[in-house]
């Protein structure tokens, strides 16, 4: 038996093409009237073979059971700053149903070259603070929970707990190793990204694999502190990040095998094999 609030969304949708969509706003509507989450609603639509307007343009690439994967699912980013504020967007573009953003520090005048956060009407404001913010208002089916602290292992399982994948917008080895221990324990992908000047990597950690971090013998701190962040390197591998993350939340393919090195100066580009290696 349909419910007044699913026959709702079935009366206002529409054929186009192979596909039968809905405005996104008669789901929330919807959700509204039935008092349930908006998120509940479009996973409903989604579910039902009807596709909220919003992810209209996401049909070729995930199709409607990967969209009601990517609303079903729940997401982890941790921190909001250079890489983290660009994924944090993508990934409420997208759809996924809950994301979780944790970072503890607050905007500065230097953020504002290269974070997509910071504005000159937020220094001083809270990172994650600002993360939620924005998630509300990309996209309000998306439920955001922020945490205004940086993740240590006492608190890590807590925070990431129900996470399908978390997502590493760090700033050091460090604090990427608190990360991927948690990861570990809990048996959740995590997906690696760091930056400097011109340059950019990323991979996909799978519970046993090795990080690039434990197989290097460098400094905790990465390049960027020689040669700089200019605003498109941390975009680029966001987005790389970011597409990651969406193909393990939707089933859209398998994950990155390997390291993607980024050489955005000179334009090339490499996969360096780390999954031969793996934690005992």
């Amino acid at each position: 038996m349909t419910l007044p609030w699913q026959e709702k969304i079935v009366s206002a949708s529409t054929q186009k093409g192979d596909h039968r969509l809905v405005p996104w706003r008669v789901c929330r509507e919807a959700a509204r009237d039935a008092d349930i989450p908006a998120r509940e609603a479009e996973l409903w639509a989604c579910e039902n073979g009807i596709c909220p307007s919003r992810y209209e343009r996401s049909l070729g690439t995930l199709g409607l059971v990967g969209q009601a994967r990517l609303l079903a699912s729940r997401a982890a980013v941790i921190g909001c700053g250079g890489l983290g504020g660009w994924i944090v967007e993508i990934l409420a573009r997208a759809g996924v149903g809950e994301i979780v953003v944790v970072d503890g520090d607050f905007f500065g005048d230097s953020n504002l070259n290269r974070q997509s956060l910071s504005r000159e009407d937020n220094i001083g404001a809270a990172k994650a603070l600002e993360a939620r913010k924005r998630v509300e208002a990309v996209n309000g089916a998306v439920e955001v929970t922020a945490w205004n602290l940086f993740l240590t292992a006492d608190n890590a399982p807590g925070i990431l707990e129900g996470c399908r994948v978390a997502v590493d917008a760090l700033d050091s080895n460090e604090a990427r190793a608190t990360l991927l221990s948690a990861c570990r324990r809990l048996g959740i992908p995590m997906i690696h990204g760091a930056i400097g000047g011109f340059w950019g990597q990323a991979c996909v950690i799978l519970p046993g694999d090795r990080a690039p971090w434990e197989l290097a013998t460098a400094g905790d701190r990465g390049v960027e502190d020689v040669t700089g962040n200019p605003p498109f390197t941390p975009a680029f591998v966001a987005s790389l990040e970011a597409a990651e993350a969406v193909r393990l939340l939707s089933g859209a393919g398998e994950p990155l095998a390997g390291m993607l090195w980024c050489d955005l100066k000179e334009h090339e580009y490499c996969k360096i094999d780390l999954r031969k290696r793996t934690v005992g």
